[in-house]
């Protein structure tokens, strides 16, 4: 429903308004079809965004042809390479603009941009809490990169490639060529990280398009994409089907599901739950575990497997997914087509030849998903893993003794230095990187293996941290250990030499330390003094912990407000 500024008189508001509006070239009988607000995330600096104008242009065709009065607004535009200290930070921040615009704007439904990591999940997050039609749509990935006949993939290969380097296999003339060779078209990463996930679980929820997460930047099926949805926004307006119709409960367990077929970010653990929260939904981890073990590991993608989302998309993308999971699925939950995705999936064909893509059910990569959940004393209320993307599986099961970072600046100044005293079956601990301790939980989490232990050929250790990873990212990496050290978890008592025991099968993760010892540790913890104002003020004082979706305490559904 359109919303008129406050006046007074509504009569009055209606008038100055169309006023106004003429500017435009509209007549007044055109506003009342469907108006459409197009939510432009355009930025010249947030690279991965930076080619959607004409896929914008085609979205207004779409409207147009339809019979709505297409009308683009932007909002914030956030990064990854190119936001400090993290986009994890601003999340929260561009979901919040995004929500008032949606709700404060003359508009009747929405198309929502998205593209770089965190920003499909904060277009998501406010879209729920406006709660007024609307429909994802993103930027595509990147087509492949390649390199000496190897195929490239943004930014696995940034993380692998720059490991080689730090261990004096890869020369500087050799990493400077690879390094043009990352990131060749425009999009997003096009392994399966964070950006390429929440496009999927998009997609599975029912926001986007059946086809629209796989499909790379540079292919024309993009563009049609974008004009299919100009026409899919005006029908959700004229049929009042509303984002908390299509993301129910279901259709989350729907997206779960898809997350770990494809073996997709760890993130997206954090941004499902967020995005729940806002609707009343209270997805927790122990949901994430119990649909990881019953969904096979079916997509053959990196970084947890060999293939990139340029070959995803030929080998069927999400809807052959879905056609693949449909035993597991809830079938009969609305999608953005108008149909139920049972209806979506009718016609769906599998691709034979591209069986070493997307496997089928009865022959997965792994009989199991690609994220487990680990607790115990040092994870109380939850921490994550990704088994499918260790190097050296013999770690999933692993003591050892503690080398401790204290914040970020300890890791980077300490972590190479000749005389840190680790070994490879040392324990790296990060703390206070967390949404408070950080601030924004950065994707830190891969720490770094130290220079000297990488010249003695070992590619991976265990570690642990309060914060995040790429999820292009791979290792023996425990991440989103909560409650955070800033807050007073467990993981903030940690000290070196302490002995860390991790059982991934068993999902736990153990402080070998006594009761009457971190009980001691504790009284004599005090919580960290920050210096922080405006919006890291309002951040550090009301951001929720890992399992809780790191969205701010203030959300909750609008049905809820005043309530």
């Amino acid at each position: 429903m359109k919303t008129n500024t406050s006046y007074g008189d509504s009569g009055f508001s209606h008038f100055i308004r169309m006023a106004f509006q003429r500017h435009l070239g509209y007549d007044e009988q055109d506003f009342d079809k469907p108006v459409i607000g197009i939510c432009n995330t355009f930025s010249e600096i947030n690279r991965c965004h930076s080619h959607i104008q004409p896929m914008v242009d085609a979205i207004k065709q779409g409207v147009i042809m339809a019979g709505g009065i297409p009308l683009e607004f932007p909002t914030i535009s956030i990064g990854e390479m190119f936001t400090s200290p993290t986009t994890m930070l601003y999340r929260n921040l561009a979901a919040m603009d995004t929500e008032e615009m949606i709700t404060a704007q003359p508009i009747d439904g929405v198309v929502l941009i998205g593209g770089c990591d965190k920003m499909t999940p904060a277009q998501l997050m406010g879209a729920a809490s406006a709660n007024k039609p609307a429909i994802m749509f993103t930027g595509g990935p990147m087509n492949n990169g390649e390199y000496n006949g190897k195929t490239l993939g943004a930014c696995s290969d940034c993380r692998f490639f720059w490991q080689e380097y730090k261990a004096g296999t890869v020369s500087e003339e050799e990493i400077n060529e690879i390094n043009a060779q990352l990131a060749p078209t425009a999009g997003h990463c096009m392994v399966m990280g964070s950006a390429s996930t929440m496009a999927a679980c998009s997609e599975a929820l029912g926001m986007m398009l059946p086809g629209g997460a796989a499909a790379p930047a540079t292919v024309h099926e993009r563009m049609r994409l974008a004009k299919e949805t100009g026409k899919a926004i005006v029908r959700l307006v004229q049929e009042h089907i509303r984002p908390s119709d299509i993301m129910t409960e279901k259709a989350f367990d729907n997206a779960i599901r898809t997350l770990m077929a494809v073996g997709g970010s760890s993130n997206a653990v954090i941004h499902l739950i967020a995005i729940a929260r806002r609707l009343g939904i209270g997805l927790t981890l122990d949901r994430f575990e119990a649909l990881s073990q019953t969904t096979p590991f079916i997509a053959n993608l990196r970084p947890a497997g060999e293939y990139q989302m340029q070959d995803f998309y030929y080998a069927g993308g999400v809807p052959a997914v879905l056609k693949e999971l449909s035993p597991l699925l809830h079938l009969d939950e609305l999608t953005v087509t108008g149909k139920t995705l049972k209806d979506n999936l009718k016609d769906v064909q599998s691709k034979p030849h591209y069986s070493h893509i997307i496997k089928s059910l009865k022959a997965p990569l792994y009989p199991n998903g690609g994220i487990a959940v680990l607790r115990g004393n040092l994870a109380p209320d939850g921490a994550i893993i990704k088994p499918k993307a260790v190097i050296d599986k013999k770690l999933l099961k692993h003591k050892g003794q503690a080398v401790v970072f204290t914040s970020i600046e300890d890791m980077e100044q300490r972590i190479h230095d000749p005389d840190l005293e680790v070994t490879p079956d040392s324990i790296l601990v990060l703390q206070h990187a967390g949404p408070v301790g950080a601030p924004g939980m950065p994707e830190a989490g891969m720490l770094p293996i130290p220079q000297k232990l990488l010249k003695q050929g070992v590619r991976d250790m265990l570690r642990l941290s309060d914060c995040r990873m790429s999820g292009t990212a791979f290792g023996t990496v425990v991440l989103h250990i909560a409650p955070e050290a800033a807050v007073g978890g467990p993981i903030g008592l940690v000290k070196d030499g302490d002995w860390i025991e991790l059982d991934a099968e068993r999902g736990s993760l153990e402080l070998l330390v006594s009761e009457e010892e971190l009980t001691r540790r504790k009284e004599s913890w005090s919580p960290p003094q920050f210096t922080d104002t405006g919006y890291k003020w309002l951040y550090r004082r009301h951001v929720l912990q890992a399992d809780q979706g790191c969205d701010f305490d203030f959300h909750f559904p609008r049905e809820r407000v005043g309530g």
